[in-house]
């Protein structure tokens, strides 16, 4: 499996704010920045600069909804985000095998001396 990395994208979901915000969205279905920001410990203006940071690499779409933006959770960037994610780990896994085996040869080596 050939994913190609965005580092925007993981850049974004790397912020453990962040990611609690695309969890609640996910739960609500979507969310304002005043709402989000009634189940978070920053201000709602600390919060509309995350909803605009997951905007920009796709990951939130927003729609005006009188004075706020009502912001959802887009499925197909959240499903590439999936992808890439286990796209690496099945890289670090085969990776981590290999230094398994390494090891277990050295260690294997070293009880025959």
């Amino acid at each position: 499996m050939s994913t190609v990395i965005d580092d925007d994208l993981w850049s974004a979901i790397g912020d453990p704010t962040r990611r609690r915000m695309l969890d609640l969205l996910l739960s609500a279905g979507d969310g304002t920045a005043t709402t989000l920001s009634e189940q978070l410990p920053v201000t709602r203006q600390a919060v509309a600069k995350h909803l605009g940071v997951l905007d920009r690499v796709g990951l939130v779409r927003g729609a005006p909804a009188g004075r706020e933006v009502r912001y959802r959770v887009d499925d197909e960037q959240l499903a590439r985000a999936v992808a890439q994610l286990s796209s690496v780990g099945a890289t670090w896994d085969a990776r981590l095998r290999r230094i398994k085996r390494i090891s277990e040869a050295i260690q294997r080596r070293q009880s025959a001396k």
